[in-house]
C-alpha cells in the first residue's frame, strides 16, 4: 500500500487542485459578489449571448483575480481564451480577437479573454486590444497587481469596469485552509492540522490564499511519512504541527512592491506615523520598508524632509539627527543601517512638532508666484559697485549691531507687502522661545 505522501506525489499544485469551480466557492470578495453585481452578471449563462461589459480586476496576489476570470467562464458557459502579457505579443492578442469574433459571427459564442498582468503590457500591445473590447468581441478580464490608473491606457480604461480586490480575511484564509484539508481536490482527510499550525498559516498567509495554500502543502510534506512501512499516527492520519508549519515556510509574505503602491503607501505612513508622534507605527513601517529591501538611503531622505516638514525649530536637533542618519547609513551600508535609522525615526516621532516653516515658505512661495513681490527697498540695495550711492542705494540703512539690542527699527519687506507675515511660530518645544523672540523683534520693527 502506497504511503500518505505518495498519494500526491507529482500532482498538479494544491493552490491550483483547490481553485474554485463556480462564484459560490470563492472566499473573499463579496463586496464584488453580491447579487446583481457585474460579476455575477457576468457568470449569469442566462446572460452568456447577451452583451457584457470588460472588466479590469485590480488587487494584491493571492485574492482571486484568476480564480474569479476562470470561475465565470466555466459558469457562463463562454468560451475561455487566457493571454499572460509576460509571453502574448501584438499578434497573439489580434489573432485571439479574430477567433473571437469568427466565433460570434459563425456560432453565436460570447468570448471571455483573461489577460494576467495587464500592467506588463506595452502601449501598443493594449491598443491591439482597444477593437475587440470596444465592439464586443471579447469580454476582457484583465488582472494587474498595479494600479491600473498608471498601467493602463485611458482608451482601455474608459471602456472597461475597474474593480478593486482587496487582501483576504483571517476567517477567509482559515476556511481556504479548512477546506483543502477535507477536500478530494486537497488532501481528502489524509492529514489534520492542530489549530497552532492553522493560526500560523492564517498569519503567514498575509491575506494571499495562494501563499496559504503553498505553505500547507508544504508543512504537509513534512508531516507525511515519506517511509511506506511507516506506522501510522494513533488516531489515522498524521498531523500537521505548528513545528512542520515553521519549517516549511520562513516568514511571513510581505506585500510591498518598491515600484508599486505599496512603496508609496508604506512610506506615506511612515512619515504620517512620525507627524502623529505613534514612534510604534512609524518603527512598523520602518521595519516594513527594511525588510522588503527599501533604498535606505530613501528612507534616510524622507527622514530629513519630515524634521524640516513637520518638526522644524519645535526642536532644530532633529535636523541634525536626521542628516546624521543619512550620513552613516551612507557610510556603513546595510544591514548596520537599520539601527541608525531607527534611532532618527524614534526621535523625529517623539519629539515637539511645527510645521510653521513648511507653511512659511509656501506661503511666501506663494505671494511670489502671484506677483505679490515689488521692488527691494532702497536702503537694502547693493551699495557696492560703482554709481550705486549716485542711485541711492544703501542710503538710510540701519546697521543692527549699532542696536543694543540687535534690532534696527526699519523697513526689509518691499511696499507690497509690507506687514505680511508668513512665519508664524507654535508654542511648542523650543519654537515656544522663538514665538516670544519674534514678538518682541515685530514691535521693535513697528509691524
Amino acid at each position: 500500500m502506497s504511503s500518505p505522501s505518495a498519494l500526491f506525489a507529482g500532482q498538479t499544485p494544491l493552490a491550483v487542485r483547490m481553485r474554485p469551480t463556480s462564484l459560490d466557492e470563492v472566499a473573499g470578495q463579496q463586496h464584488l459578489l453580491r447579487a446583481g453585481s457585474p460579476l455575477v452578471k457576468l457568470a449569469d449563462p442566462a446572460a452568456a449571448s447577451a452583451s457584457a461589459v470588460s472588466v479590469i480586476l485590480w488587487g494584491p496576489p493571492g485574492t482571486g483575480k484568476t480564480t474569479l476570470a476562470q470561475a465565470i467562464a466555466r459558469s457562463s458557459g463562454r468560451r475561455f481564451v487566457e493571454l499572460s502579457a509576460v509571453t502574448a505579443g501584438v499578434r497573439d492578442v489580434r489573432e485571439v480577437m479574430q477567433d473571437a469574433l469568427n466565433q460570434r459571427d459563425l456560432y453565436g459564442q460570447s468570448t471571455i479573454l483573461f489577460l494576467d498582468e495587464i500592467h506588463r503590457f506595452t502601449k501598443a500591445q493594449q491598443d491591439a486590444l482597444l477593437p475587440g473590447v470596444e465592439n464586443g468581441w471579447v469580454v476582457l478580464i484583465a488582472a494587474t497587481t498595479e494600479n491600473p490608473s498608471f498601467s493602463v491606457i485611458s482608451p482601455l480604461l474608459s471602456r472597461s469596469l475597474l474593480l478593486t480586490l482587496q487582501p483576504l480575511g483571517d476567517d477567509d484564509i482559515g476556511m481556504l485552509i479548512d477546506r483543502a484539508v477535507t477536500d478530494p481536490r486537497g488532501f481528502a482527510g489524509a492529514v489534520r492540522l492542530d489549530d497552532d499550525a492553522r493560526a500560523a498559516l492564517v498569519r503567514l498567509a498575509s491575506g494571499d490564499a495562494r501563499r496559504a495554500l503553498t505553505s500547507l502543502e508544504a508543512a504537509a510534506s513534512i508531516a507525511l511519512p515519506t517511509d511506506e512501512t511507516a506506522d501510522p499516527e494513533p488516531g489515522g492520519a498524521p498531523t500537521i504541527t505548528a513545528d512542520a508549519v515553521a519549517q516549511a515556510v520562513d516568514k511571513a509574505l510581505l506585500r510591498y512592491d518598491r515600484q508599486g503602491d505599496e512603496h508609496y503607501d508604506v512610506i506615506s505612513a511612515f512619515i504620517k506615523s512620525i507627524r502623529g508622534s505613534d514612534v510604534d507605527a512609524a518603527m512598523h513601517y520602518l521595519a516594513r520598508m527594511i525588510e522588503a529591501g527599501e533604498d535606505p538611503r530613501f528612507i534616510a531622505r524622507r527622514l530629513v524632509i519630515s524634521a524640516s516638514e513637520d518638526i522644524g525649530l519645535a526642536d532644530p536637533q532633529a535636523l541634525q539627527i536626521a542628516v546624521a542618519a543619512a550620513d552613516a547609513v551612507a557610510f556603513i551600508g546595510m544591514p548596520e543601517g537599520r539601527i541608525p535609522l531607527a534611532e532618527a525615526t524614534a526621535y523625529l516621532a517623539t519629539t515637539a512638532k511645527s510645521n510653521a516653516a513648511y507653511l512659511a515658505i509656501d506661503a511666501a512661495i506663494a505671494d511670489v508666484r502671484a506677483g505679490g513681490f515689488g521692488r527691494v527697498p532702497v536702503h537694502l540695495r547693493d551699495a557696492h559697485y560703482a554709481g550705486a550711492k549716485r542711485l541711492g542705494h544703501g542710503k538710510g540703512y540701519v546697521y543692527p549691531h549699532d542696536n543694543d539690542v540687535g534690532v534696527a527699527a526699519q523697513q526689509y519687506l518691499p511696499d507690497p507687502l509690507r506687514g505680511r507675515r508668513y512665519y508664524q511660530p507654535k508654542a511648542l518645544g523650543a519654537e515656544r522661545e522663538v514665538q516670544a523672540r519674534l514678538e518682541k523683534i515685530r514691535r521693535i520693527l513697528g509691524e
